[in-house]
């Protein structure tokens, strides 16, 4: 069971390491990272991860997981090989997975036209405009498509699909083993929790920052 993971640069990180360490855990489990072409990508932080083969090289994955990250809007505007990669493989995908704007780039390839799909809070509209049905929820299970919300909602989409692959017991115990038990300190994470005037604060710096990627 391949599943591969497409980086590009300005990919978020943790939108692809939460889901790795739950999915590369599973039996018979082969995860890959992909890019354009074999070696390093750095993600929006400069943390860089390495692409161990090129999208030329994996052509039929089982599954695939496509992070999000700012740079996503600019991709989906002016087009790019994650896109057309992900255009090519999906036909043949038993799981087609984003986490956070990730759905984007699935939008973006044509794989979400009329699905109800979610993603970051801030690519709502976006997600909309490109053909998808976009909702609130953390996971969204789509017939073979599963998205997944912002950032941290990568690992519940990853123990879901684990879930459904291997059961419920197997993914309750990799839910164990990671210690995936949240008990965050603050109650702000999420556009309906946070106070209305850090919500606009975030908002605004975001959409900037998504601008200049635009620039």
């Amino acid at each position: 069971m391949q599943i591969a993971f497409p980086l590009f640069e300005g990919f978020t990180a943790l939108d692809a390491i939460g889901p790795y360490t739950v999915l590369a855990r599973l039996r018979g489990a082969e995860a890959i990272f992909v890019a354009e072409q074999r070696g390093p990508v750095r993600d929006d932080l400069a943390l860089t991860a390495q692409a161990d083969a090129s999208f030329d090289e994996v052509t039929r994955p089982d599954i695939i997981l496509v992070p999000g990250g700012l740079v996503t809007r600019r991709m989906a505007r002016d087009g790019h090989p994650a896109i057309d990669w992900i255009r090519q493989v999906h036909p043949t995908t038993t799981w087609t997975t984003s986490v956070c704007t990730g759905a984007v780039l699935l939008a973006a390839a044509g794989v979400l036209e009329g699905l109800e799909a979610t993603t970051h809070w801030v690519a709502y509209d976006q997600l909309n405009a490109l053909g998808a049905r976009p909702t609130a929820e953390r996971v969204v299970v789509s017939g073979k498509v599963v998205t997944g919300a912002g950032v941290s909602a990568g690992i519940d989409m990853a123990l879901t699909l684990a879930g459904i692959i291997a059961g419920p017991e197997v993914a309750q115990a990799t839910q164990l083993v990671i210690e995936y038990d949240p008990q965050p300190p603050y109650d702000s994470g999420s556009p309906a929790k946070a106070p209305a005037a850090l919500f606009a604060d975030v908002s605004s710096r975001m959409r900037e920052a998504e601008e200049r990627t635009l620039a």
